[in-house]
């Protein structure tokens, strides 16, 4: 109305719009159910091979699908744990565990059981049962074939295990940046929904720990040995005594 000059000024110019929450992953997988999925791949053939390195490296790294799929051989270095590689006119560095590393270098070794490419100049680093790169459906059901089959009554596929790399990390003690590093994110309010996550497995141990929340429940709280208390008020006594300073 404004525009067409039926009024003077436009009354909802003023007007801020509500933030839009970031919903919380449905499922996060634990540590237990990881090395349930992981113990399932049949590593002794070129398919199982494969699938656990491709597994162990999202676990490890959290990579998005389409950088699983454009993962170059000459990306990897095994030795220094770690991959590097252009990506949305960036480059990439994330880095891994040993056991992800040792996934990928017995998959890519001469030696061990590995799937070939049908082009010989070929370097990517994962492929399809016929040599060729994954598309990303192929690599989604790949993913969620092996989630399927360690019946956790979980679904979900890559980014099932993306995030739940973030939030382990997180709930182990990482600091957010360096989440956001991992993840490639370029704005950190993108990456604090694993705050979240971190707050809601606070809320499960507040409601678990906490005597009001025990009593509530009809639980007596546990009778805490004196030296555990004595060293808690001691911890509090040196963190007010260096907000003093």
């Amino acid at each position: 109305m404004t525009r067409q000059n039926h009024i003077l000024h436009n009354p909802a110019s003023e007007l801020e719009l509500p933030r839009l929450g970031r919903a919380l992953p449905k499922n996060i997988f634990s540590v237990q159910e990881v090395e349930r999925i992981m113990q399932l791949c049949e590593i002794e053939e070129p398919i199982g091979l494969r699938d656990r390195a491709i597994l162990e490296v999202l676990y490890s790294t959290g990579l998005r699908r389409m950088e699983m799929i454009a993962l170059k051989l000459y990306d990897l270095s095994l030795d220094r744990g770690c991959f590097s590689f252009a990506w949305a006119r960036a480059r990439r560095t994330v880095t891994f565990h040993r056991r992800a590393g040792d996934s990928v270098a017995r998959k890519v070794h001469p030696g061990g059981p590995s799937l070939l490419a049908s082009e010989p100049d070929d370097m990517t680093v994962f492929l399809t049962a016929q040599g060729e790169p994954f598309s990303r459906d192929h690599l989604s059901f790949a993913v969620k074939e092996r989630i399927e089959a360690a019946q956790l009554g979980k679904t979900g596929s890559c980014h099932l295990f993306r995030h739940t790399m973030a939030t382990l990390m997180h709930e182990g003690g990482a600091d957010i940046r360096f989440i956001q590093q991992m993840l490639g994110h370029e704005d950190i309010k993108t990456t604090q929904i694993y705050t979240q996550v971190a707050i809601r497995t606070l809320q499960q141990v507040h409601a678990a720990t906490h005597p009001g929340a025990m009593l509530e429940k009809g639980e007596n709280p546990p009778q805490k040995p004196q030296l555990r208390r004595r060293s808690t008020l001691q911890m509090l006594a040196a963190e007010a005594e260096e907000d003093r300073e």
